[in-house]
């Protein structure tokens, strides 16, 4: 899938879904089919977890072009290699690693990359990079994303890193294009179908709001 692709797919959403642990494909197969009945169509399926590039290929197979699917977790260009062999329509990491990024876009795949300080963000960004992965900026909070956006708003941010649905509301509100998001969306793997799709709705409600401005004021 070309870059720009993913970039508007990811950017209309304003979510990519992750998965991190116990995701084969059976249950990979599972929650992509849960969320994606509730408008959520990029999933990240992670190295560090069980049988990661099978079900990625799995979720490939069943939605098609229909969504976008791709590897997390990528941290060295042996990996990158082997994932972009496999089919991934984007790669995602959690730190930034020039000789990655640049092997990946090189690739002609889609990349981005985790940063975390300004330097980082503007390096990422002359490479050609599309989109940037702030992490883990939900532990370090919105004051942190509203002092580092402010001079760099002309780049594209995903907010990622102990994520819920209210603090994603407020960085899509704050200027974020998108949030990635695992636990709080997609479980550990055993949760129903049921659990899944309330937590997407309460998530697809959040990102709306967050756009449209509609945050409520906080009362201390």
């Amino acid at each position: 899938m070309k870059s720009e692709i993913v970039l508007e797919r990811i950017v209309e959403d304003g979510v990519v879904a992750g998965m991190r642990g116990a995701f084969p494909p059976k249950i990979a197969l599972q929650v992509t089919g849960a969320l994606f009945d509730e408008g959520i169509r990029c999933f990240e399926l992670t190295l560090n977890s069980k049988q990661p590039i099978e079900a990625m290929q799995a979720v490939k197979k069943e939605l098609g072009n229909a969504a976008c699917v791709g590897m997390g977790t990528v941290l060295n260009i042996d990996d990158a290699k082997k994932v972009i062999d496999a089919g991934a329509d984007f790669i995602v990491s959690p730190a930034f690693q020039p000789k990655v990024v640049q092997y990946v876009l090189d690739a002609g795949v889609f990349i981005a990359p985790g940063v975390a300080t300004p330097s980082e963000a503007v390096e990422a960004w002359q490479m050609g990079v599309l989109l940037l992965k702030l992490f883990p900026i939900g532990a370090l909070g919105i004051d942190y994303f509203k002092a580092m956006f402010g001079p760099l708003n002309h780049m594209k941010f995903m907010c990622n890193g102990a994520m819920n649905d209210v603090n994603a509301r407020d960085f899509i509100a704050s200027g974020a294009v998108a949030c990635g998001m695992a636990g709080w969306l997609t479980g550990n793997g055993t949760w129903s179908d049921e659990r899944l799709q309330a937590s997407a709705r309460k998530l697809v409600a959040a990102i709306k709001a967050g756009r449209e401005g509609t945050i409520p004021v906080r009362v201390t």
